[in-house]
This record gives structure tokens, C-alpha cells and sequence, in this order.
């Protein structure tokens, strides 16, 4: 398996990073209803500021992975992760998320955020009033759904806040964020 750039004249990578997004979220978010809509997003992916990264194998993408710059470039967003269901559990989404945490410390940046949506009830942060006593639920989540919260805390993330209600009542953001490698004698 390789991970490489991801770039307008690779078509048949992009098709393919597209239908992975879209089938991969079917049942699970209304994100990309559709495969012109993922297709969209993966185009959307390329260029200034973006990176875009798929593992590949014998032309055949595994896995896509894709980082917004934000606040100067301080600041990454992983935005999105995907990993083809009969590659999962083999070590493609993590090799994306420490390629991609390469990529962004080649370009300066300090942190890499992201927020991962709860809209089924996924976690034990849904249907609760996270106005009240937000750090002890934060402290306490457990996952209930194979939410991918716990395969972030696993590649290093850690959860630095929620957004309530981000997909209806009830149904929140989780944020979470990660120090890029570098010098931390500074803390």
C-alpha cells in the first residue's frame, strides 16, 4: 500500500475516494446523500490549502483522507476520513492519520482538530442536556455504537469540547484535537 496526492487529473482515483465516501456514510449521516455530492466534496478536497491523500494499492483506492488549513495554517482540519470496509481494521486508518499529521508538519502546522458527529445515538453524549455539567459527560462518554471517537483517542486525539445539538436535538459534535509533533519543551 502506498498513500499519495490526490490530484484533478487522477480521475479514477477521485471516482473511486467518491463512491467510498458515499458508501460509506450511508445510514450514518446525511452528509453525502448522494454520489454527486461526494464526488463534489472530493474535488472540493484538491487544491490551496487542502491536502488530499488516498491509500492505494494496485490502483485500487483503500482509503481517502483529506486536511483543511484554518487559522493561518496553525490549525488543521481532518476533514474527511474514510476506509474502504474490507481494508478496516488493518492498520489503513491510522497509517492515513500519521501521513496526514506528517503532511501538515511539513506545512507548519501545530494542531489537528476534528469533529465527529453523533447523529445515532452513538455515544452516551446524545439525548443528554450538555449545558449542564458538560466536563463530568465529556469525562464519563462511552460508546455504545462503534462510534469512531475511541479509533481517534487511539491515534493520539483527545476530546476538546462538544457542540450541542449540531444535528438536532439531542444528536452533538464531538471536537477533537492533536498536537502535531514538534518541540514541546515550550509546555
Amino acid at each position: 500500500m502506498m498513500i499519495i496526492d490526490l490530484k484533478t487529473e487522477s480521475e479514477a482515483l477521485i471516482g473511486q475516494a467518491a463512491a467510498l465516501l458515499y458508501e460509506s456514510f450511508i445510514g450514518i449521516s446525511q452528509a453525502w446523500p448522494n454520489l454527486d455530492e461526494a464526488l463534489a466534496e472530493v474535488h472540493d478536497s484538491i487544491g490551496e490549502g487542502q491536502i488530499s491523500r488516498v491509500a492505494v494499492e494496485k490502483e485500487t483506492v483503500q482509503g481517502w483522507i483529506g486536511g483543511k488549513s484554518m487559522y493561518d495554517g496553525n490549525v488543521w482540519e481532518l476533514h474527511p476520513l474514510v476506509v474502504k470496509e474490507s481494508f478496516r481494521r488493518k492498520g489503513i486508518g491510522r497509517a492515513l492519520v500519521e501521513d496526514l499529521e506528517k503532511q501538515v508538519a511539513k506545512r507548519g502546522g501545530l494542531t489537528i482538530w476534528l469533529g465527529t458527529d453523533d447523529e445515532n445515538a452513538a455515544t452516551t453524549l446524545t439525548d443528554v442536556d450538555l449545558y449542564e455539567n458538560l466536563a463530568e459527560k465529556i469525562g464519563g462518554i462511552r460508546n455504545l455504537k462503534q462510534h469512531p471517537f475511541e479509533f481517534y483517542q487511539k491515534v493520539g486525539f483527545s476530546i476538546v469540547g462538544v457542540m450541542p445539538d449540531a444535528n438536532g436535538i439531542g444528536k452533538p459534535d464531538i471536537y477533537m484535537a492533536k498536537r502535531v509533533a514538534y518541540e514541546k519543551s515550550r509546555f
